[in-house]
């Protein structure tokens, strides 16, 4: 009978507010209506009556508050049953977003600005070729050696040689360049996408729908600033971030803002994408996982 019934917020709280302003009408009604009887009244009502047995509740009928406990009870549970009624029926509806993707679309193009990556210091220079020294074309006469007589008999004196010094080790080479960090790319083969929409078809409609489930996640969590809301502030905010090879979301920058706190509020609807529960696809080139500079404009608009 009640499966199809639906009842908004206003209506609980006007079903609430009508049994309250109920219960306090009949409590006024009832103060008033035994306010009103006069004691000659009773007296004179009742002087004829028979006598009275002392078990009974008050000493005239009229005054008999009990006698309406029946009814108290059934508008109790009536009551009761409603509101119980009204409260299970409570139906909330989520806002509905309506995503266009027109605004993915910048009116001008935006500079990108790629982070900086380390580079690997220059190599050595080469060591200069050996200097070639003309020989004249003499004939070199060599010395005969000198014969030495090297007898020993006992009253020759042989002296210790001498202990030749070793030169020192060369220095150690030295440590190898830092590795050079990942190169940061504008365009790829495969663009990166947001989480979600791995399970259609093709790469347009995967495109597509990426595009659809990540303008509905900025709406859902972006935060009009106050400052913005109470002048009036309008805009788009540009933001550039480097999608990393695991998918995660790194290097967020403010480009662009309307002011009045919207590119910092951009900002931190962009990291809050690092807590959800699936991170995005990352892009690709070459049919490996690259990290990808991407651009999002995230518009700022009052509703009327």
């Amino acid at each position: 009978m009640f499966k199809e019934l639906e009842v908004s917020s206003l209506g609980v709280a006007l079903t609430l507010f009508a049994l309250i302003a109920l219960t306090i009408g009949l409590i006024i009604y009832f103060r008033r209506k035994y306010n009103s009887y006069r004691l000659d009244d009773l007296v004179s009502a009742n002087s004829t009556a028979d006598k009275k047995n002392l078990l009974n509740r008050t000493k005239y009928p009229e005054m008999d508050v009990f006698k309406n406990s029946g009814s108290f009870f059934n508008y109790g549970m009536t009551a009761a049953v409603a509101l119980a009624l009204v409260a299970m029926s409570w139906t909330t509806y989520e806002k509905q977003i309506v995503v266009d993707l027109n605004d993915l679309i910048l009116e001008d193009e935006v500079e990108m600005d790629i982070p900086r990556t380390a580079e690997p210091p220059p190599p050595p220079p080469p060591p200069p070729p050996p200097v070639i020294q003309e020989v004249p074309d003499t004939e070199i006469i060599e010395d005969q050696p000198e014969f030495v007589d090297q007898t020993v008999d006992e009253e020759s004196k042989v002296e210790a040689p001498v202990e030749v010094k070793k030169a020192p080790p060369p220095p150690p080479p030295p440590p190898p360049p830092a590795p050079v960090e990942d190169e940061i790319f504008k365009v790829v083969e495969q663009m990166p996408r947001f989480p979600g929409c791995e399970d259609k078809p093709t790469e347009e409609e995967k495109k597509k729908c990426s595009d659809i489930a990540m303008l509905t996640f900025i709406q859902k969590n972006l935060k009009y600033p106050a400052i913005a809301r109470e002048n009036g502030v309008e805009g788009t905010a540009v933001v550039q971030f480097v999608v990393d090879k695991d998918g995660s979301i790194a290097d967020v920058k403010v480009v662009r803002e309307p002011g009045a706190g919207c590119g910092q509020a951009a900002e931190t609807v962009i990291k809050s994408m690092n807590n959800m529960g699936s991170k995005w696809v990352p892009g690709k080139q070459r049919g490996r996982p690259v990290r990808v500079l991407y651009t999002l404009p995230v518009k700022f608009k009052l509703e009327g």
